[in-house]
């Protein structure tokens, strides 16, 4: 059955759709059809379309996949916005898992779920789902409706009530609320991050009734909007109330018997806390359960996509097989262990194919093929109806072709389309892909370009209309549709999710809190231990002050607002000794410090200036060709990848050699800065030099090279071990006469015999691992040419501050989209789970990384990996082996001839080996944090997500600090991890990278952040004149104004009841520098923590008189019931004569003492009258100052 139909002049006809709507209405649709020659997008414009028309009021889709899930989802909202779109995906865990599913994906689906018990309105429904999911148990209607809760602003609730909902729908309490599916509580303020919502809410009480609903930033924690409603759904398929514990723990005993002396599972539940992966075991919670059939509408269709029902059939073979793994012992004397799990049956939790089989028979189905029709209708089906879909047109060989510009071919093609008549959409992965390809297109000659959200609209509109659409491959229908996509015109795309930008600095803000234990430095007295929070009776009023423990168990109290005289020593105990309170060791390193700073910041100003007197050959290019070879970058880029590139483009065009560092994390997009630079360099007629630090790493950039300048007048060669004498005496003669255009090697690249005809730009990818001659040659190049160095090494944004603007220095903070979505895995050693991790990887033509923490584990781990996983090839790899050997065994691995490195942590840096996604490390309580992040950027670095398993013994308890870490790493799958660890783990090592090694030893003498204050101090002082050198050679960081009123001054723990976030909140307030900042604080406190009380408001107004004594010079300021006594730090005042002529104003209320004090004649009653007074006389002196 063929759908007819005429093109008529500037219009789209109906859509095929349409077509097959009419007919098959007159025909009655029989129950079961196969739709063949469908292709990536069809299948989603024809269910829509059964919707829209009012065929069908609801369809289930069932996916071959997730991604495809994920794509079906946006398709359908491009081409039906109308249509409502329900997402039920599959847990995220293999079947009898150990570890629980992802809560954001238990709360889609119960949201999915409670949708269809409640429908909001009689709008279509298109239900997605995936082959994995369709065959999972779900729990009772009565459960889901039970977790689900809905309230107004007037409405009256019991808070208490409320936090027990939470707390048994699996919300998680925190200190703030960051995260979706926590909350945390304090006065009367009740902050909580639904699922599926876009925002926390802040629910603000009076009594029982909710006065307010304010949405909030997770990362400012400032209120940003009133809502008027919230609804709340489950975060966990499993609820822990007294009903569900016992019925848990009666039918367990009933399954499995008496069980031994310890069952974690067993007495985790009983107690009421959660397990990890105890949802595995959802029947035993509930009376029975149901399947997503029972929560469909009668008249809901079907629709299966091309190899579903295959999925379906995989995934009840794999249920089966993984239950027989559990039953199986594991043999005695394993390193796998031999953890008891007792699973249930499969037909507890899971449908059999033949059940699912039967229940989709029953309602009217639709089978979607990308094969061509058959002559005859298949068994099985009672009709076939043919979709017509085609493949739009590749321009691989235009891709691929020296001579053709690939995008005058692709406007001729569309000029085509448009002559005969046909629809031309081009699918793009980002709207900043549509701008850009519109801009190089254009400047091609492409005429009548628009962009369009939705196809209704997209239709409207003519010529040809770029849209924002996730299809890899293009397609005709039938109506002169012609889908384009992104891949099809410039070739392989990453298309990723888009996500809200977030600012980097936001992350730093809270990073250096506190935690009992951490080394501190205190200005004046040195090295301590930071020993807890205390609150101290000062004067007759509560205080709170920090308690430091320094040598011989002497102790320090620091009062709250003087908190900006502590600095964190760094992360690392190395150096950590503690100080002697009183002690003449702390001054004489603390000054050892300060004078090899100062002659750092003198060689800094020194290499600036020289650097800005030199003269170089400016480098630009038409913004025509660069846009054209931007457009090709398969990836989107990020907000501080721009900035870099555009900084680095703005050297080379300043007329002064460049000397920058480029700073970015593993895989945030370093190489594509320096690919940008080569390709202006290169096509301006200069030559590139890229040096790396090992052969593997100079061959992989070669690759990366090669790949991205195919096509283009651009020739790239290599000089390292892996090119042949002959090949390489080739090169360098091609180099010496202009006909190589960009070069990549090691170090042999600084040689004698290496000449190159212009050289115009040196790219080094992490200096620090050169030689001394290397580095010594490279000073020599930055007099002479663009040089731009790279590291993968977090350098904290505070020391760049420091060097103030010293260095040309670009950070990427902010990782590519999706680039951290590592799916991480805190999980007890267990076989089965190990053997489904590296054969999934290996099934999808994957590798993995083995990590353990000793060689010595290496034998005993590989005779039990190939026991495991005799399918697969193993290699061991470790820092013991010759270079030789250790080189060749990882070229296996880069080469793809190995299927599993075992490896130590070797691999931690460096290696960007895209076929390589899985992950696992075997005793990860026993690394460190740093490592365990940069391990985990082995993986998820190319189109498929990466996996990460971190295995810790299951028979013993961790340390606390180990359990931290691993739940540390857990959570840090979002944006800016990388600069949570450079903060706290990286301090050190990344400053000493920038700065040279020589520095690191300064900066275990003072501790990260005081190295870093006087290094900005010292680079200040140093370009002032010799007098203002003089005058300001008393350090702001060497004293803090001392303010004494009496007046309790503190944030209550009945305010603020976290301990981290009051410590981090002091912090803050100790930090602040100015009268609006401190404004902007105290507005911060109330919205986030109600009413501030007479305490809290006494504290911040202390530390406005504090700002007002630092400006006039005042380091101590006593205020007592007679007066108030004013003692100037080093007896000096910035303005004598003013406070001369101000004191004999004063009518006898000032007068100076012999001992250089002011005192400010006043009788005060309380403590806000001597707050007022104090405010006066500060404000007065703060005047006469400036």
């Amino acid at each position: 059955m063929t759908p007819s139909g005429s093109i008529q002049d500037g219009d789209v006809v109906e859509s095929v759709a349409e077509s097959f709507a009419a007919e098959l209405a007159a025909e009655s649709l029989p129950t079961r059809t196969l739709l063949s020659a469908s292709r990536d997008g069809l299948e989603a414009r024809f269910v829509v379309q059964r919707l829209t028309s009012g065929d069908a009021s609801t369809i289930l889709f069932i996916a071959r996949d997730q991604p495809r899930l994920i794509q079906l989802e946006k398709l359908a909202h491009f081409f039906a916005p109308q249509v409502q779109v329900l997402n039920l995906p599959a847990w995220d865990c293999v079947p009898y898992d150990r570890i629980s599913p992802n809560g954001e994906v238990m709360a889609a689906r119960l949201r999915t779920l409670a949708a269809l018990l409640h429908p909001a309105d009689q709008a279509p429904k298109l239900i997605l789902t995936t082959a994995n999911a369709v065959l999972q148990r779900l729990p009772p209607a009565e459960a889901v409706a039970a977790g689900h809760f809905t309230a107004r602003t007037g409405t009256r609730v019991d808070r208490e009530d409320l936090i027990r909902h939470l707390e048994r729908n699996g919300y998680r309490r925190a200190g703030t609320v960051v995260e979706t599916g926590e909350y945390a509580v304090r006065g009367g303020l009740l902050d909580v991050f639904p699922t599926g919502a876009k925002a926390p809410v802040r629910l603000d009480f009076f009594g029982s009734t909710i006065e307010s609903i304010r949405r909030f930033d997770p990362l400012t924690q400032r209120s940003a909007g009133k809502e008027q409603q919230l609804e709340l759904g489950a975060v966990s398929e499993v609820v822990l109330d007294d009903a569900a514990i016992e019925r848990f723990r009666t039918r367990y005993l009933q399954t499995f018997g008496a069980v031994g002396s310890s069952d974690p599972l067993l007495e985790s539940v009983q107690s009421g806390r959660p397990f990890p992966g105890m949802e595995h075991w959802l029947p035993l919670f509930h009376d029975s359960l149901a399947t997503l059939f029972d929560y469909l509408p009668a008249d809901c269709e079907l629709a299966f996509d091309h190899l579903a029902r295959e999925g379906v059939l995989a995934r009840a073979t794999l249920i089966g097989e993984h239950y027989e793994a559990r039953r199986t012992p594991e043999p005695t004397g394993s390193t796998f262990g031999t953890v008891p799990y007792r699973a249930l049956p499969p037909d507890a939790l899971y449908i059999d194919e033949q059940s699912f089989e039967r229940a989709a028979r029953e309602r009217r189905s639709f089978q979607f093929s990308i094969f061509n029709a058959p002559p005859a209708i298949p068994k099985g089906y009672d009709e076939v109806i043919d979709l017509h879909g085609r493949p739009a047109r590749d321009f691989a060989t235009e891709r691929a072709t020296r001579d053709t510009n690939l995008f005058d071919a692709i406007v001729r093609h569309l000029r085509e389309l448009l002559g005969r008549k046909a629809k031309p959409l081009i699918a793009v992965a980002s709207n900043g892909a549509a701008e850009r390809l519109q801009q190089v297109l254009e400047d091609h000659g492409a005429e009548g370009l628009s962009r369009a959200e939705t196809f209704a609209e997209a239709r409207r509109l003519p010529g040809v209309v770029i849209v924002v659409l996730p299809l890899d491959h293009g397609v005709i229908a039938d109506d002169g549709l012609h889908i384009l996509s992104e891949q099809d015109l410039l070739g392989d795309r990453i298309a990723r999710a888009a996500r809200k930008s977030r600012r980097a600095d936001k992350f730093i803000a809270d990073l250096t809190q506190l935690a009992e234990g951490d080394l501190v430095v205190h200005a004046e007295h040195g090295i301590g231990r930071f020993d807890g929070l205390v609150t101290l009776e000062i004067g007759g009023a509560p205080h709170d002050v920090l308690k430091l423990i320094y040598a011989g168990n002497d102790k320090l109290f620091v009062p709250v607002e003087n908190l900006e005289i502590l600095s964190r020593y760094g992360s690392g105990e190395e150096g950590g000794a503690l100080d002697k309170l009183g002690g003449v060791g702390w001054q004489q390193r603390k000054a050892k410090a300060k004078e090899r700073i100062r002659e750092l910041a003198g060689e800094l100003i020194k290499v600036a200036a020289e650097r800005a007197m030199r003269k170089g050959q400016p480098i630009d290019l038409a913004h025509g060709i660069y846009d054209e070879f931007a457009a090709r970058f398969p990836f989107e880029e990020t907000e501080d990848q721009l900035r870099a590139i555009e900084s680095v483009l703005g050297d080379m065009a300043s007329g002064h050699p460049m000397d920058r560092l480029v700073c970015g994390d593993v895989g945030f997009g370093k190489t594509e800065v320096a690919i940008r630079a080569a390709f202006v360099v290169a096509m301006s007629g200069r030559q590139v030099a890229m040096l790396a630090p090992t052969t593997l790493l100079a061959r992989q950039h070669f690759n990366v090279f090669s790949q991205r300048f195919a096509g283009m007048p651009i020739r790239v060669a290599q000089l390292s071990r892996f090119v042949t004498a002959k090949e390489m005496d080739k090169t360098k003669k091609a180099m010496i006469a202009g006909e190589v255009d960009i070069v990549v090697g090691t170090h042999a690249l600084l040689s004698k015999g290496v000449a190159f005809k212009d050289l115009g730009l040196v790219i080094i990818d992490e200096e620090q691992h050169f030689g001394v001659a290397a580095k010594e040659k490279l000073k020599q190049l930055r007099a002479e040419v663009h040089v731009l160095t790279m590291t993968a090494t977090p350098i904290p944004r505070t020391l760049h501050m420091a060097l103030g603007g010293m260095k040309d220095l670009s950070i990427i903070a902010t990782p590519p989209v999706d680039r951290l979505a590592v799916r991480s895995f805190v999980t007890p050693t267990d076989p089965v789970v190990l053997r489904d991790a590296i054969l999934r990887e290996y099934h999808r033509g994957g590798q993995c990384f083995y990590v353990c923490p000793r060689v010595a584990d290496q034998t005993k781990l590989r005779q039990d990996l190939e026991a495991l996983v005799p399918e697969i090839k193993i290699a061991v790899a470790n820092g013991q082996m010759a270079p030789a050997v250790l080189e060749a065994v990882m070229n296996d691995f880069y080469d793809g001839k190995v299927d599993l490195l075992l490896a130590t942590n070797i691999v931690e840096s460096g290696l960007d080996i895209p076929r390589a996604n899985t992950l696992i490390v075997h005793r990860a309580d026993l690394f460190g944090l740093s490592q365990l992040y940069q391990l985990r950027g082995r993986v998820g670095r190319s189109k498929v997500r990466g996996y990460a398993y971190f295995t810790v013994p299951s028979e013993r308890t961790l340390a606390d600090t180990a359990e931290k870490r691993l739940q540390i790493i857990q959570s840090l799958d979002g944006l800016g991890a990388g600069f949570h660890l450079a903060s706290h783990d990286l301090d050190i090592r990344g400053a000493g990278n920038l700065l040279g090694d020589e520095q690191s030893g300064q900066i275990k003498e003072v501790g990260f952040e005081l190295y870093n204050q006087m290094l900005e101090e010292a680079v200040t002082e140093l370009r002032r004149a010799a007098k203002d050198a003089e005058q300001s050679a008393s350090s702001a960081t060497d004293w803090t104004p001392q303010i004494t009123v009496d007046a309790a001054a503190l944030m209550p723990e009945s305010y603020i009841g976290d301990l981290d976030l009051r410590l981090s909140m002091y912090r803050r307030l100790a930090s602040l520098q100015e009268a609006d900042e401190l404004d902007a604080f105290a507005a911060e406190l109330v919205d986030r923590f109600g009413k501030m009380p007479i305490e809290t408001r006494q504290l911040i107004e202390i530390v406005g008189i504090k700002q007002l004594c630092r400006r006039a010079n005042v380091a101590k300021l006593d205020a007592g019931p007679k007066g108030i006594v004013a003692t100037f730090h080093e007896n000096r005042f910035p303005r004598p004569d003013r406070l001369v002529g101000w004191i004999a104003n004063s009518k006898g209320q000032m007068r100076v003492r012999p001992d250089h004090r002011l005192v400010m004649m006043r009788e005060t009653q309380s403590p806000p009258e001597r707050l007022k007074a104090a405010r006066f006389l500060a404000s007065e002196l703060a005047k006469l100052a400036t």
